[in-house]
């Protein structure tokens, strides 16, 4: 659904009777939220009457991103109660990590199993990005700089895989050149995210195209890495971003698992070329998008959780959506 009416008047009045502002992103963050976050936060900073702190509750920050404005304003904790919220691309509350009862959330978001937690619910399903509702949404009010130009910029190259997303249509590419005119440089954009990986992304990936198998008919692909991986090759949650689009690539696959052990919890991963990924997650209590969604399993281990995901796949009947 893309948003007809953007309550431009309300958000400027909240704004304006708001003395502090909290800007929060999800936990494990990737570049659309991050980017998301801190383009508000360059805008919101040009009011000079406002607080205004960018907070993500994990630790762990992907470091490729800290080229973006602002990056390292980013807090782990929360220091203004009272603050008026605005979350980024985040589907439900809980994946701020944070206590945010009876607090006023202005929520951003474009995922479709968004619970729209917030006071204000502006979430367009229809959008390429958090983003490009921020930039829509803020467009009108402020000015857009150089900062939150590159960070909307960037949020969107990353939400959508390059500009290659069913997502993509003439309005994107029209943010897109807007963010650029306005101070985006695509191209040094571009040189953070392929050009910048760390040595322990490649071991890790080594690990998981190592575990690579195929189900359904070569249709749904998996990978794995286990916990002794993740520590023999030092790396972290931010370096596996994007392993799960290896399983996808392969020209018979309609749908990609990657499943990730950590301490507490087996975190999984689903891309798909053009089937509905989205029901699986929330079969299992996690959410996102059509063609990209997660979610995370307790108690199973990682080839249980496999072959679970694979048995509801098929229960759904998606490999056989045309």
């Amino acid at each position: 659904m893309m948003i007809e009416v953007f309550p431009y008047e309300e958000v400027k009045n909240k704004i304006a009777n708001a003395h502090t502002i909290t800007i929060l992103s999800h936990l494990n963050p990737d570049a659309d939220t991050l980017g998301t976050a801190l383009g508000i936060y360059a805008l919101l900073r040009q009011d000079k009457r406002l607080k205004v702190e960018v907070v993500n509750a994990s630790t762990a920050l992907p470091l490729y991103l800290d080229f973006l404005p602002n990056f390292k304003k980013i807090k782990h904790q929360m220091d203004y109660t009272d603050s008026l919220i605005f979350s980024c691309d985040c589907g439900s509350i809980d994946r701020l990590g944070f206590d945010l009862k009876d607090r006023e959330i202005i929520n951003i978001d474009h995922h479709r199993s968004n619970t729209h937690y917030g006071s204000m619910n502006i979430v367009g399903v229809d959008y390429a990005s958090a983003s490009q509702v921020a930039y829509e949404l803020f467009k009108d009010l402020y000015t857009i700089n150089e900062d939150a130009a590159t960070c909307f910029y960037a949020a969107l190259l990353s939400d959508t895989r390059y500009f290659t997303t069913t997502s993509m249509n003439e309005e994107v590419f029209s943010v897109a050149k807007c963010l650029v005119n306005s101070g985006a440089v695509p191209n040094e954009i571009a040189y953070h995210f392929t050009q910048r990986r760390s040595l322990s992304s490649l071991r890790i990936l080594e690990k998981a195209l190592g575990s690579l198998s195929l189900y359904s008919e070569a249709r749904v692909s998996s990978m794995m890495v286990t916990q002794s991986d993740i520590e023999s090759t030092g790396a972290s949650v931010p370096d596996m971003e994007g392993i799960v689009d290896y399983g996808k690539s392969l020209a018979t696959v309609e749908v990609a698992i990657f499943a990730m052990e950590l301490e507490d919890s087996i975190r999984i991963s689903l891309r798909s070329k053009k089937v509905d990924v989205s029901k699986v997650a929330m079969a299992f209590g996690g959410g996102g998008h059509e063609v990209a969604a997660g979610f995370s399993f307790a108690k199973l281990g990682l080839q249980e959780s496999i072959d679970t995901i694979v048995t509801k796949i098929e229960e759904l009947g998606l490999i056989h959506e045309k």
